[in-house]
């Protein structure tokens, strides 16, 4: 009796035990949710002031949000949590909650104060005004925001890693759901915060920290395509020292004949591909898939034709103009003509062409109206009001590929090559939304007309998942390019034309399409309306390419469709930024 009475008490006070310990996690359990629901709250009542970026208004709420997500990192720092976190069924999720409270708590912590500061710095710019030259603008508050946004985007990075041991089939519903927003969530702010963070390092000296810097600022007309988006219409000169920068000189590409021999040595890759015409024609510089190269061949033929050498390279093109005007409400004066994001593009790419006779006129018109674009930016800079859209309209199109720089310091040009404001496409190897670079198919157009027909084109890129959940699912990535121009075009001038050594009929658009395939991969047989087509086949840094030819008569249409593997379920495709379309474009399985 008396060893089974010893056996009762055991018994008992095991249950007891057991029924003490499951309380408290009972009770660990409530805290934690509640305070994971009032963090919910504050965050989905911040969404309209994130959005409006209401400085004063989220840093009123982050002390709220801190408190929340502490009590829930509190909640889950418990050793019976943890003892808790082995037991079958409820294991995972315990576990899930517990990564979801510690990263909101470093987010609440760490990453939103380094956000806040970094957005202060910038759009309120500093507490006394600089002194900079006049019609300068000033940088410096970007600068001054770089080492802030670092801090915050090593943060995320790290938070990404903890949620990527999570497996979502193993948890409930109400546990999965926070899990996968939150996954999201940061994934969606990784590769714009992970660029910041990369450039963060080397901006100042971009800016001129350590001395003054020269650039060149590329002007593209997507009119007239190339692979980077346009052909160069117009060359200006940037002058950046100690964050200010002003715009000192500025050249049609009429007044920069060819050279007799290429800038610079050309790879046998590079010849067979485009002949001579990158290194000798400023205009074709950008014909080369990969900025570092395009920026390369620019800069050596500026320091052969004016003699003067310069330390890097910035290119973008008016549709960033015109959603610079639309997004702060300005316009600029060309000509005696007030153009507005609304009927800028018209009158750059189209109008100007057919007004007037001399194509240099066109240029020159092309070439004010980049020198207005520059007066805007600098009083828009001035204003914080504006320059909080205008910043926004500017990290779109980074995020479009509407906007690339390099620089000839080598240390300095690893880093932006790692980033997507480095259009590194054969030399780098940036995050993109679904990976590396490295793992992106590149389609890329080069009007063959030699003419400003593109205003007219349509071009179209998309990308189709197929095989989902399959040990080697596919993506099919069509182009469609729809070319529909007014009816007389067949009576335009010359200069919109073309010069008539495509072959085509008066009117008619060519365009040079290439596939390129991800690093190591092949890029299958193209297909255009469902027929396989042949065309030139190349390689060139580890990547294989396809080069067709579109003609296409006015009114009509075509699409071109390529396979490749996806073996993660997901492919980005880098391509020309063109009017209609921006310069990256993703496909994704859906996830589980």
């Amino acid at each position: 009796m008396a060893v089974r009475r010893r056996v009762l008490i055991a018994v008992a006070v095991l249950l007891a035990g057991g029924l003490l310990l499951g309380g408290w996690l009972a009770v660990r359990v409530y805290q934690a949710g509640t305070a994971l629901r009032d963090l919910r709250a504050t965050a989905d009542g911040a969404r309209a002031e994130t959005d409006a970026l209401d400085l004063p208004a989220l840093e009123s709420r982050l002390p709220g949000a801190q408190d929340a997500a502490a009590r829930a990192a509190d909640a889950v720092d418990d050793p019976v949590w943890r003892l808790a976190e082995r037991l079958p069924l409820i294991g995972d999720d315990l576990r899930a909650v517990a990564v979801v409270a510690t990263a909101a708590d470093r987010l609440a912590h760490d990453a939103a104060p380094d956000l806040l500061t970094a957005l202060g710095a910038v759009v309120d710019g500093p507490p006394t005004a600089r002194a900079v030259p006049a019609g300068w603008v000033d940088l410096a508050p970007v600068s001054d925001a770089a080492p802030a946004a670092a801090r915050a985007a090593t943060v995320v990075d790290g938070l990404r890693a903890d949620l990527a041991t999570i497996d979502p089939d193993r948890l409930v519903g109400p546990v999965a759901g926070p899990v996968a927003q939150l996954r999201g969530a940061l994934d969606g702010a990784a590769t714009s915060l992970a660029a910041v963070g990369e450039v963060a390092a080397v901006l100042p000296d971009l800016l001129g920290a350590d001395g003054p810097r020269t650039y060149l600022l590329l002007s593209l007309n997507p009119a007239e395509l190339r692979a980077q988006g346009g052909i160069v219409g117009a060359v200006a000169v940037l002058q950046v020292a100690d964050g200010a920068v002003g715009l000192v000189g500025q050249r049609s590409t009429v007044d920069l004949p060819e050279l007799a021999a290429p800038a610079l040595p050309l790879s046998e890759a590079e010849t067979a591909l485009y002949g001579d015409r990158p290194g000798r024609w400023v205009q074709d510089s950008v014909l080369v898939p990969d900025f570092p190269r395009a920026a390369a061949l620019a800069a050596a033929f500026w320091q052969q034709s004016t003699g003067q050498v310069v330390d890097g390279v910035l290119a973008t093109d008016p549709v960033v103009v015109a959603d610079l005007l639309s997004a702060t409400g300005r316009t600029v004066q060309a000509d005696g003509a007030e153009l507005g994001g609304d009927t800028l593009l018209q009158a750059l790419l189209r109008d100007a062409y057919l007004a007037y006779g001399d194509p240099r006129w066109g240029d020159a018109f092309y070439a004010q109206v980049a020198t207005a674009a520059f007066a805007v930016l600098r009083d828009a800079a001035a204003d914080p009001a504006t320059a909080r859209v205008a910043g926004q309209a500017l990290l779109d199109a980074v995020e479009d590929r509407r906007v690339a720089l390099w620089t000839a310091d080598p240390a300095q040009q690893a880093v932006l090559a790692r980033t997507p404001l480095g259009g590194a496409f054969l030399t780098g190897d940036a995050v993109t939304p679904t990976g590396r670079v490295g793992g992106a198919l590149g389609v890329f157009l080069d009007d063959a007309t030699a003419g400003k027909l593109d205003y007219d084109l349509a071009a179209t890129v998309t990308v189709t998942m197929q095989g989902c959940g399959t040990d080697d699912p596919t993506a099919r990535v069509d182009l469609a390019l729809d070319y529909r121009p007014p009816a007389d075009v067949a009576g335009y001038p010359a200069q919109v034309l073309g010069d008539g050594r495509s072959g085509v009929p008066a009117g008619w658009l060519a365009t040079n399409v290439s596939f390129w395939s991800p690093r190591d991969g092949r890029v299958g047989p193209v297909a255009r309306d469902g027929v396989v087509v042949g065309g030139q086949q190349g390689s060139a840094a580890r990547r294989d390419v396809a080069v067709l030819t579109s003609r296409l008569a006015p009114g009509t249409a075509e699409t071109y469709t390529v396979t490749v593997p996806a073996p993660a379920g997901a492919l980005t495709v880098w391509t020309t930024p063109t009017l209609t379309g921006p310069g990256v474009v993703t496909g994704e399985c859906p996830a589980g």
